[in-house]
Parts: C-alpha cells; sequence; structure tokens
C-alpha cells in the first residue's frame, strides 16, 4: 500500500523515524511530509496515487477525493471529523478514522484553565500589577458551589464533570446521550433551555455536526443569568458567535472563553468576538500539547496498522 502523511504530526523526529519504520517492514510505502499545504491543489498532489493518507486538522474535500481514485483509507490525527467531507468518503466506499481520546485531558485542562482564569480575573490582575495598582474591582468568584452546566457529556464532557465534582461544583447537563454512571454521581440531566438558564457557568463539549450547528442560538444565550461564565473549546460552528458578543458587550452574561471559531485561527480582526468585552481568546489550542500530540501520533499508527490487517479502529465510516 502506498500511505502518505500530507502534514505534519508535531511528534519528535525519532517518533516520526520509528513509525515510518514500522510501516516500511509490514511492506508499505509511506511518505511524509514536514511542512503545511492546505490549498486543494497541494493535497491534490500529495494524495495523487495514495492508497491511504493521513490528515490532522486540514480541510479534505470532495473535490480532493474526487481527484484521487486509488484513495481507500483516510486516517485522520484528530477529534472531530467535521473537515471532511464524510458523506462523500461513504459515497466513494472509502473509510475513515479519528484519534479518539487523544486530547481528553488537555482539553479539560484548558476549559478548566478558562474557568479560573475569568472567575478569578486573572488576565486583569496581571494588567492591575503591571500597572500599579491593587485588587480593585478585582474580587472574583469560587468554583467550589458553583452550578456547572456540561453540553455534551462524552470522554471530555465527563472527564470534565470529574473534575468539577472534585472542586466541590454542582453539574447540570445535557446531551444525546444519558449516562447512568453520570447520574450516580450526582449529575442531573436536564433540557438545553434549562442548563443554560440555570448554571453559573457553562461549558461546550459536542461535536460539530448537522445536529449541533448554531445549537447554541441567540436564544440559548439570552437564557443565561447575568452573572454566568461560557466557555468553548469543541467546535465554533456550534455557537452563533455574534449572539455571544452583543450579550457580552450588553453586560447579559459575565464573561466567555473561547477556545474555537467558525474558522481556524488567524481570524479576522474584525470578528465580533475580538472586540467583546470580558472574552478571553485562545488560538485553537486546547489539543496542543506535547503530551498530547505523542498520543495523537500513537493513535492515528495504530489505526493505520489495524486497517491494513483488515481492521478497524475508530472508525467513523
Amino acid at each position: 500500500m502506498k500511505i502518505a502523511l500530507v502534514e505534519p504530526l508535531a511528534v519528535k523526529p525519532e517518533t516520526m523515524q520509528a513509525f515510518e519504520e514500522k510501516v516500511r517492514k509490514l511492506g508499505h510505502s509511506l511518505t511524509v511530509y514536514n511542512d503545511r499545504d492546505a490549498s486543494v491543489e497541494g493535497l491534490k498532489a500529495r494524495s495523487a496515487g495514495m492508497d491511504a493518507i493521513i490528515i490532522a486538522n486540514t480541510p479534505y474535500g470532495a473535490e480532493i477525493i474526487d481527484a484521487c481514485p486509488e484513495l481507500k483509507y483516510i486516517d485522520v490525527a484528530f477529534t472531530g471529523v467535521d473537515h471532511i467531507d464524510i458523506a462523500h468518503c461513504k459515497e466513494k466506499g472509502i473509510r475513515v478514522s479519528n484519534a479518539s481520546g487523544y486530547s481528553d485531558i488537555c482539553v479539560t485542562e484548558l476549559a478548566f484553565g478558562m474557568m479560573l482564569s475569568l472567575s478569578r480575573y486573572m488576565v486583569q490582575c496581571d494588567q492591575a500589577v503591571r500597572d500599579g495598582k491593587d485588587k480593585t474591582g478585582l474580587v472574583g468568584t469560587e468554583l467550589a458551589g458553583k452550578t456547572l452546566g456540561v453540553i455534551g457529556t462524552g470522554k471530555i464532557g465527563s472527564r470534565v464533570i470529574a473534575i468539577a465534582r472534585a472542586f466541590g461544583m454542582k453539574v447540570i447537563a445535557y446531551s444525546r446521550t444519558v449516562k447512568p454512571e453520570l447520574q450516580a454521581m450526582g449529575v442531573e440531566y436536564l433540557s438545553l433551555d434549562e442548563v443554560m438558564a440555570l448554571s453559573d457557568i457553562v461549558t461546550l463539549h459536542t461535536p460539530n455536526n448537522a445536529e449541533t450547528k448554531g445549537l447554541i442560538s441567540r436564544e440559548m444565550i439570552e437564557k443565561m443569568k447575568p452573572s454566568a461564565i461560557f466557555i468553548n473549546t469543541a467546535r465554533g460552528p456550534i455557537v452563533d458567535s455574534q449572539a455571544l458578543a452583543d450579550a457580552l458587550n450588553a453586560g447579559k452574561i459575565r464573561a466567555a472563553g473561547i477556545d474555537v471559531f467558525e474558522m481556524e485561527p488567524p481570524i479576522p480582526k474584525d470578528h465580533p468576538l475580538v472586540t467583546a468585552k470580558n472574552v478571553l481568546l485562545a488560538p485553537h489550542v486546547a489539543f496542543a500539547t506535547k503530551e498530547a500530540m505523542e498520543r495523537r501520533a500513537e493513535i492515528v499508527f495504530e489505526n493505520l496498522y489495524a486497517w491494513l490487517d483488515g481492521k478497524m479502529l475508530n472508525p467513523i465510516c
């Protein structure tokens, strides 16, 4: 089989070398690209003649897929697969897997980092010290005793819940699937309207798909408490960014921590959240830690070895 890693995986050279050697020992060829080319023509060229490709979060649409008739398998080095035309892959009989689980720890940690930073005004505290000021206006709130609303109780959402309980938070949740083990921990599943209205902090952990796109609408944001904090480390298109910015600017909610947008950063300077009040922005870094990159590479190549052996791990289609 001819395989191409069409964009780098951000791991140590010796780690990648070990993976390359194993693929070749199995009797297959592996072409590795150490730079990123997100253009359609560039991806067509890198995928041409390949039986399988490994890709991270670069968009991979129908036009590229149609230009690669030999393509049989796409190994996605990411949890979300909304940047891959899955419907077209199904039509073409192309198998797809993802790197489920690699970022559970780091995404959870960034979500709590944002909660703590916003609750305790950490960015403003830093600036106050640099400006020779005191704590005036910077008395924050504790997580303990607050109600955390978790939207999406998959692997990441479940991990968030476990840590929230350790902080002494009450947890309510909205999710497509109700998990009895979380209910046994004291988690109460409610409607989305109720979670938005009752939570002191809302944290989003759902995939971006046809069912969730625009889920956090203007109507839903308007249900939040004026003292509430909103965190999004999931996917940008799930949230109405303009409505969120309007709520922040009008003081209808306290603050927001946002790691994801409708597009991959850099985002336009006129994006509504760039100039919104009381918002902590990050350039889609929740998944990006050294440890997570190593886990991701291991999962991706285990997926590949399984597919080469006629099996599927972490199947999407």
